[in-house]
């Protein structure tokens, strides 16, 4: 894909390998906020507004450097795509979501958040999630005016009670994120994301499943958008629809479908899951 840095802005100039509303609405990610035609993306302490130009779109940000990694501009998605053309039940959806890219994503943020979507709706998950940036009130400042808050640290996280995630709307959640969060310092020393790419997916996930509110879903959410493992595949009800229409099957649960969807499609398994849930919930259309 075609882009250049400057000071203050990413240019990028191939716009079928790059749509802000494919990547962010796709359901991988939950700090941002659509403002008019644009659209505002605040992980961590940063911040950028991404616009649509009449050379394809531009990332206005002070920190281009982070934004370049959080896009994931790096990687080849046609590449990818061409990887994936030859499986005719991707057809539509390569078509349809073609400007995805899978966001680099903070591992703690990712982790918090996807704990927070268990069995939860985008609506309430970012609700929840942006309560927990305001308790911290480190305002991040933006040029669209927005009232919008760092994500805190781990350290500022362990400062929060049960009641509290509960006022916040996570619900039956809370006790496994008030628990989990008093685990995930020695957790992140031991699997970090430096540490992850020499630790096999399979290693990680146990690891991951070892931690309250983590069942398998939100695991290979966070094996895909936090430490960048391809080979998973989240099955939600969508995907469980889309087995369904492809192969006709009804009768296998979640674990069984994610373990032959990852043998079908092996290390693009993270690219297809994206392609094939977002055409699937958009259009419920195969």
């Amino acid at each position: 894909m075609k882009y250049q840095k400057f000071d203050d802005r990413i240019e990028i100039y191939e716009s079928e390998e790059f749509c802000p509303k494919h990547i962010l609405e796709c359901g991988q990610v939950f700090c941002y906020k659509k403002v008019g035609e644009s659209y505002l993306v605040y992980p961590q302490d940063k911040c950028c507004v991404v616009n649509q130009t009449d050379y394809g779109y531009e990332i206005k940000t002070n920190d281009t450097q982070y934004f370049e990694k959080f896009f994931d501009l790096t990687t080849d998605y046609k590449c990818v795509k061409n990887q994936l053309a030859g499986y005719k039940e991707l057809e539509f959806p390569l078509s349809f979501g073609g400007g995805i890219r899978i966001l680099k994503q903070d591992l703690l943020e990712t982790i918090i958040s996807f704990m927070i979507s268990a069995n939860n709706n985008i609506k309430r998950i970012t609700g929840t999630l942006d309560k927990i940036r305001l308790h911290f009130n480190k305002k991040i400042e933006n040029s669209c005016g927005a009232e919008i808050y760092a994500f805190p640290s781990l350290e500022e996280l362990s400062t929060l009670d049960e009641s509290f995630f509960k006022s916040v709307g996570a619900g039956y959640r809370a006790p496994y994120l008030t628990y989990t969060i008093s685990k995930l310092n020695d957790f992140l020393n031991d699997y970090s994301f430096e540490k992850a790419s020499s630790i096999e997916t399979k290693v990680l996930l146990n690891e991951l499943l070892k931690l309250k509110g983590v069942g398998r879903k939100v695991a290979e959410c966070i094996l895909l958008f936090g430490y960048g493992k391809k080979d998973v595949f989240p099955v939600d009800t969508w995907i469980k629809k889309i087995y369904q229409d492809i192969f006709g099957e009804n009768k296998l649960n979640a674990n069984q479908i994610g373990d032959n969807l990852i043998a079908r499609y092996g290390i693009n398994s993270g690219y297809a899951q994206q392609y094939l849930f977002y055409s699937k919930r958009e259009n419920n259309h195969i």
